[in-house]
């Protein structure tokens, strides 16, 4: 099986069965992906260096507007879309395998959390994953430490305050926080 094989899988949202062929394909997915963030983690980059390892570890280019913060995690990559004047900032955990797609402008802060897999509820199926997409609309803000659960999307121009744990989908210009994120106000857009 190879990588678009493995990427159409997950994209389809099907499950994946512990010890199964495709978990398999997606540890080998991983150790590519762990020896990628260790050179970027390992020492000092430019941000030329860091666009090239991080367009590595995606499977596709980044624009030369991408800047990102070292160190930053992922145990898959190659399921991450990133925009143009995209920031990522340090201490950032991606796990991709359902997809993130990343719109243009977007602020990432210190230690955030973007997680695309479930566990099956059932302890006898544990081992047994879902994936499910987030997906992060233009100009958006997420603060420090906030977590995005799998199938989330996230409005253009939304703020997600430092710590939220964004369990639904959040709408465009919108300030959420808390845990779960709850809608806190509006954004009011200046006409400029």
């Amino acid at each position: 099986m190879d990588i678009q094989e493995f990427l159409a899988h997950l994209n389809r949202g099907e499950a994946v069965e512990g010890g199964s062929e495709m978990h398999q394909v997606m540890h080998k997915v991983s150790q590519e992906a762990l020896r990628i963030t260790a050179e970027l983690n390992g020492q000092y980059h430019t941000n030329e260096e860091i666009q090239e390892l991080f367009s590595q570890l995606i499977g596709k280019p980044v624009d030369q507007s991408f800047a990102l913060f070292p160190p930053f995690y992922t145990d898959c990559g190659k399921n991450i879309t990133v925009g143009k004047n995209v920031f990522i900032n340090s201490g950032c955990r991606f796990q991709d395998q359902g997809g993130i797609t990343i719109g243009d402008g977007v602020l990432i802060g210190h230690n955030v959390v973007l997680a695309t897999l479930n566990h099956d509820v059932n302890p006898n199926n544990r081992k047994d994953m879902y994936p499910a997409p987030i997906t992060i609309g233009k100009n958006v803000w997420i603060g420090a430490n906030a977590t995005v659960v799998p199938g989330v999307t996230i409005g253009d121009g939304a703020i997600i305050a430092a710590g939220a744990v964004v369990t639904k989908d959040v709408p465009a210009n919108v300030i959420v926080g808390g845990v779960p994120a709850k809608m806190i106000k509006e954004i009011e857009i200046s006409k400029e």
